[in-house]
Formats: C-alpha cells, structure tokens, sequence
C-alpha cells in the first residue's frame, strides 16, 4: 500500500479524494491509501478524510505519494518539495510554466528514483480514442485544431500555450513532434477577450495550426479539421463514455507505475512527449511576447 495525500481541494482535488475512496475494484488503485489532504483553506474533513498540514504530509513517513491539484503556477514548487522530501508525485498538467524547470524536476525525480506522473486525461476520453484510430496510417496534408471557452485567470493558469496544453499533446500524440514556425496572440483587454494561434510543421514538412480563444459566453469546443491524401476530417467522432471515469483511468495508471506495471519504454515515450510539449509551449510564448518589429 502506498500512503497517499492530496494537496488542493478544488473540483479536481475533490474527484480525487472521492476516487482514492472508492477505487475500481480488483485494480492497482486500490493499492492506493488515502491518509488526508492539504488546503490553504481550513476545511477539517472532507468525506471523513483529516484534513493535514503541509508540513506533516512532507514529514510523515507513511506519506509516500502526493497528488497535486493545486493552481497552475503552484505546481512546480509543489512537486520540488514532495520529490526533495523523497514521495512520489502525481501532478495535473501542466507540469510547470517553463520548459526548464519542467526538465529539472523530471531530473530530480529520476535522481530520488521516484514516479513523476502528469495527469493527461484529454488523451485518455473515448473521443479522443477514436480520432486516434481515425487518424492512424493516414498521411497528413494540413490541419487545424481551434478549442474555445471562457477567460482564464493567467496569474494562476499561465499563458494559454501552457494552459491549454492539453491541445498541444493532441497535436503531437497524432502527429509526431512539432517545430514552431511562428506564433501571435490578440488580446482585447477591455473584452477580456483572447485568441493565440500557433503555426507548427510536422517532420514531414506538413502545416499544423492550434487556436486557442477564450472570451466571456464562449462554450467550451474543440473544432477539428484535419485534411488527408484520402480525404479530410472535420468532426470528432461520436463516441460513448468510458464506465470508468478519466480521473480513475489515471488514478490506476499512476498506481500500476508505483507497482513497476508500466515498462521503462513506455516511460521514456511518455516523459519525451510530455517535454516535447512543455518546449514547444514555451516557444510559442517566446513568439508570442516578442516585440513586433517596426518598419519605416
């Protein structure tokens, strides 16, 4: 059994709390044991689970893993703090708002010879499982993916190519890794409107767009079009919900890499594709926050 905190009791620490509760039955989650949860808020139990200090759950020596749902801008520290107090971490994307810090504490981590695992649930959806094999052995031409919704607070989010990075692994799970080839950013203040689009090539030299918009009234949506040799795709498939609930899927994925189930391969593809990401983030903000030039 690996003793388990939470840390952050928002929506997604709450689903968590719940799932450590009642796991699947018969699957390694349930080697999983929920020993209490950190807020900055004074909560006292939630569910019956005690609520602990922050201190405590870095001390205590039942405390082997910790599951961080804290803001955006948060987790870095977070996950430096449990991994230096020896824990395993499981930590909502994204893992931080910079590419080197993201690969100084995948360092750390394989130094303490601990699991670091980044919640990536947009890959885990049944929807999400069919554009895959809708996708598989067909040759790319061009495509775009432009996701919608409502304004997110930077401050704690971090800028939209890290925010939304859930887009971004989409892109380079179907496609392969990406390079940036040039990236803006409108911003309406007053409107609290905001629209960044990247521009990326494939290895094969074939054009990628991703938007990201997000303003007031705007629903969450993913919109595709994806255009192929044979033909293009512009809906994302229908598909059914899974019976089992995306933060369990990823609650017995984290348990099976505590249990030694998952193999050193399929780490390392994971831990690539999740910096691969985090670099092309950062790039795209780079682009983004880079003064235009001026010509006279």
């Amino acid at each position: 059994m690996f003793g388990t905190v939470v840390i952050g009791i928002g929506i997604a620490g709450s689903v968590r709390i719940r799932d450590l509760l009642n796991p699947l039955p018969s699957s390694p989650a349930e080697h999983l044991k929920l020993l209490g949860f950190v807020s900055r808020r004074s909560l006292g139990n939630v569910h019956n689970v005690k609520q602990i200090s922050l201190q405590d759950a870095l001390d205590s020596t039942e405390v082997q893993a910790a599951i961080i749902s804290t803001d955006n801008r948060n987790h870095h520290e977070s996950i430096r703090m449990f991994l230096e107090a020896g824990k395993h971490v499981l930590v909502e994307y994204p893992m931080a708002l910079s590419a080197k810090a993201a690969h100084e504490l995948w360092e750390m981590a394989e130094q303490k010879g601990k699991i670091l695992h980044v919640e990536h649930i947009e890959l885990l959806t049944e929807e999400y499982k069919q554009l895959k094999k809708e996708v598989a052995g067909k040759e790319l031409v061009k495509g775009t993916l432009h996701f919608t919704g409502g304004p997110l607070d930077e401050e704690h989010s971090g800028f939209p190519a890290f925010s939304g990075i859930a887009r971004l692994t989409w892109l380079v799970d179907l496609f392969g890794d990406l390079t940036v080839t040039s990236a803006t950013r409108v911003e309406q203040k007053e409107k609290n409107y905001s629209r960044m689009t990247a521009h990326f090539q494939t290895a094969n030299k074939r054009p990628l767009t991703w938007i990201e918009e997000r303003a007031p009234g705007l629903k969450r949506n993913k919109m595709i079009n994806f255009c192929f040799k044979s033909g293009c795709l512009e809906d994302l498939p229908q598909a059914p919900n899974s019976s089992v609930g995306l933060f369990m899927q990823d609650l017995i994925l984290f348990a099976k890499k505590l249990l030694g189930q998952v193999s050193k391969e399929d780490l390392a593809a994971e831990k690539r594709r999740i910096l691969h990401c985090l670099n092309l983030a950062e790039e795209i903000q780079m682009h983004c926050e880079r003064p235009a030039k001026l010509y006279s």
